[in-house]
């Protein structure tokens, strides 16, 4: 039903089912209408027949003793005289047959009809089909008065009548059906296409509106006619799109007044920030002749100067996203000089393992890609162990070029229910861990960095322990 549901459309659907009823209705009244026509026929071609053999028989002197030459002669006269129909008429008396024709038809009167014409003085019929021919037969015992009531002479009259005319009628009643079975199912195939179509047009309407709201078009609706339960559909359609358009507004709303809030918080901490990092500088340059508990102080309020000026850094950068503001400046590079520079430059050489062939140029923003990568190795350095690798293929995927840059730890690996999270902002792994060495905005800005490239990166745990997070950047040479 499924696989018949898929490949045929609703239309296709509805009519087949319209003209199925329409089949079967008129296969049901032709078939009980050519079963009371056929009965019908047949039932007064048989009354006809036996009421006028009966006369016939009943008209007819019958005197003792009985010879062949007579029985003859009257067979002869009672086949004469059928109207309508031919009869052949036969008679028995004892162990003598006698029939008004050569041909032997005598085979269709059957035992249980000699047996009951016999028993019954009003005689008997009955309907045979013999090699494939219907007939009517007729038994009828002859009577005759001795004063104390009519008596049987032992003589039996038999009637064999074909039925071929009222069979060849049922026949073509049956053949004028079925020649105008199809006419018919043609004919209901207008009121089946009219009727999918009443049905069908909100349908499309509605899934067109579907389409609409799916793009992002929330002012869709939809216009309703009528007051069935496709208007009503409708109308609940369009009463939900104007709530879902109205939640929207004030989500967007929402996003809007919390990133310009961000942006503007951030910008505001900038000036000041750079005030405090030049006092911690100094204090720190001094610190060694200061106390020791007035020393820890010092530092320790640099170390949270610097994260904070770290974190107004990342929201600055996240607003620019959020904005559309960031921009690339793409150049061609050597992608492995690139990230050994990156490396070097945050003295990671000695704690990071690289495989980085020789040879790969890509175009890429030089500046954003360091970020990328620093970002990556930085997070596997505080939340992995040691060593962390850091390697660099490129593949050809459906015709195209990709860059893949991965970066492994051989820590315990990320928990499955924590994947589909860790580039979320501010997502933290452990709820009750409310400290980070870093803003918790590093792998969020990192995607975003990702995507402007057009790429995509995603996080596994490796086969043999570990994370492993997988760059991939659409490869376009110089």
């Amino acid at each position: 039903m499924k696989l018949f549901a898929a490949r045929f459309g609703l239309r296709t659907r509805l009519i087949a089912a319209f003209l199925f009823v329409a089949a079967v209705s008129a296969a049901t009244t032709a078939t009980l209408t050519y079963r009371e026509a056929r009965s019908a026929i047949l039932q007064q071609a048989q009354d006809t027949a036996v009421a006028q053999f009966r006369d016939r028989v009943g008209a007819q002197g019958v005197s003792l003793p009985l010879d062949r030459v007579w029985l003859r002669d009257m067979c002869l006269s009672l086949a004469r005289e059928g109207k309508s129909h031919t009869w052949t008429v036969f008679a028995e008396y004892g162990n003598l047959r006698v029939s008004s024709s050569d041909r032997p038809s005598s085979g269709v009167i059957t035992p249980g009809l000699r047996a009951a014409a016999r028993d019954n003085s009003h005689g008997s019929f009955q309907r045979v089909v013999k090699d494939g021919r219907p007939w009517l037969t007729v038994g009828m015992p002859t009577l005759f008065d001795r004063g104390d009531g009519r008596q049987p002479t032992g003589l039996v009259l038999y009637a064999v009548m074909p039925l071929a005319t009222e069979e060849a009628n049922v026949e073509a009643m049956v053949t004028a059906a079925r020649d105008g079975a199809l006419p018919a199912l043609l004919i209901a195939l207008v009121p089946a296409l009219l009727a999918a179509r009443s049905v069908l047009r909100p349908v499309r309407d509605l899934r067109r509106a579907a389409a609409g709201i799916g793009r992002g078009e929330l002012d869709t609706r939809i216009e309703v006619r009528g007051s069935d339960e496709i208007a009503e559909l409708a109308w609940t359609f369009n009463e939900s799109s104007t709530k879902l358009q109205e939640s929207v507004a004030e989500l967007r709303q929402a996003e809007t007044r919390a990133r310009r809030f961000a942006s503007d918080v951030s910008h505001e901490l900038r000036t000041p920030l750079a005030g405090m990092l030049a006092v911690t500088e100094v204090l720190d340059e001094d610190a060694g002749e200061l106390r020791p508990d007035t020393a820890a102080a010092v530092r320790l309020i640099s170390s949270e100067t610097v994260k904070l000026a770290t974190l107004v850094e990342d929201l600055m950068e996240i607003s620019r996203f959020d904005a559309g503001a960031a921009d690339l400046h793409l150049d061609e590079v050597d992608v492995g000089e690139t990230i050994r520079k990156t490396l070097q430059g945050r003295h990671w050489e000695d704690r990071v393992h690289t495989e980085l062939p020789t040879g790969v140029r890509a175009v890429l923003d030089p500046r954003r890609f360091d970020v990328i990568v620093a970002n990556l190795v930085g997070n596997a350095l505080r939340h992995g162990a040691g060593p962390v690798t850091v390697r660099l293929r490129t593949e050809q995927r459906e015709g195209r070029g990709r860059l893949v840059t991965e970066i492994a730890d051989s820590g315990p690996g990320i928990d499955a229910a924590v994947l589909p999270h860790i580039f979320d902002r501010f997502y933290k792994a452990d709820a009750a861990r409310t400290r980070s060495a870093g803003s918790g905005l590093g792998l969020a800005i990192t995607q975003e960095n990702v995507r402007l490239h057009g790429g995509s990166v995603h996080a596994v745990n490796g086969p043999s322990g570990g994370a492993v997070l997988i760059v991939e950047l659409p490869l376009a040479e110089g």
